[in-house]
């Protein structure tokens, strides 16, 4: 028996490594994107442990209305941050309005990921879905999210989870078209084509390859969509389409104090700093993350 003849079949191509190994010592060199990435960490804890940590109940009203903050010459450390225009702690109020802000943009782009990524990586496995579901993204594209959101608060009224389904509804089109585009790299690979040579199920090629070559491109995305979002539904807040009285959210607290910016400005400004907070970290570190993932990008 020749040599040839003992020889097994062709196995099924390795899953493909991760790209760039060293990722995260090369993100720890950018001092930036650590900052921000610290910064977003702390954000995060604060909220979640938010009841621990608040000095006050956040609705809880005082004798001490408008109270400025404790840098100024009236400020006490009673009210770090101050009070509002019903004598309510801005700090107790920005720990729990950070953690409803932080919920709603979380919750509205893993709906749009999850969604628009699944459709988009179905598009370009399979082309004779793809021109639908790319004309099905081209109506979508035609509803503004803030339209999106008014409409949707007309029929279910203001509140939370309203916006959050506008968000995550108007975040599936730009998903589904940045997963579509980095599938049909992934598709194109010789080890697709191996997958397929040797008999590998659809199923086992999309789980072991098509998404486990575009998660981390995926996800580079979505970090940079978080901002975005966290941007609108502050925005829809701030027009009184998100969180109702008397919950805190801190595009609601922004529009709160806009009456008082004469002679109270602290009211408006300090959680519009918080929101411009969180979405320069979520940005910084989202670049951060596409310069060292992505390998056209590597110097």
């Amino acid at each position: 028996m020749s040599a040839t003849d003992t020889q097994t079949p062709a196995a099924a191509p390795q899953d493909a490594a991760p790209v760039h190994k060293s990722w995260w010592r090369a993100l720890m060199r950018d001092r930036a994107a650590m900052l921000a990435l610290i910064l977003l960490t702390i954000i995060v804890i604060a909220a979640i442990i938010a009841p621990l940590i608040a000095p006050h109940d956040p609705n809880l009203n005082s004798r001490s209305v408008m109270q400025p903050p404790v840098w100024t010459e009236r400020g006490t450390w009673e009210f770090i941050l101050g009070t509002d225009g019903q004598g309510r702690d801005i700090l107790s109020r920005i720990l729990y309005g950070t953690r409803l802000t932080l919920l709603i943009g979380l919750v509205a782009v893993g709906i749009g990921g999850v969604i628009g990524s699944g459709l988009g990586l179905l598009a370009s496995m399979y082309p004779k879905i793809d021109p639908w579901v790319m004309r099905l993204n081209d109506m979508m594209l035609s509803f503004p999210a803030i339209l999106l959101g008014l409409a949707l608060v007309a029929v279910a009224g203001p509140g939370v989870w309203p916006v959050i389904v506008a968000l995550g509804i108007a975040s599936i089109p730009d998903c589904a078209r940045i997963a579509r585009s980095i599938g049909i790299g992934v598709m194109g690979q010789e080890y697709i084509e191996a997958g397929r040579a040797v008999g590998l199920s659809d199923w086992t090629i999309f789980r072991r390859y098509l998404l486990r070559n575009s998660i981390s491109s995926i996800m580079i995305f979505l970090s940079l969509r978080f901002g975005q979002v966290i941007l609108i539904g502050a925005a829809l807040s701030f027009l009184g389409l998100g969180a109702r009285p008397p919950a805190s959210e801190l595009g609601m607290m922004a529009a709160q104090g806009r009456d008082f910016l004469l002679f109270a400005p602290h009211i408006a400004t300090i959680p519009s700093v918080v929101i411009f907070l969180i979405v320069l970290c979520a940005n910084v570190a989202g670049d951060a993350l596409r310069d060292v993932l992505d390998p056209r990008l590597k110097s």
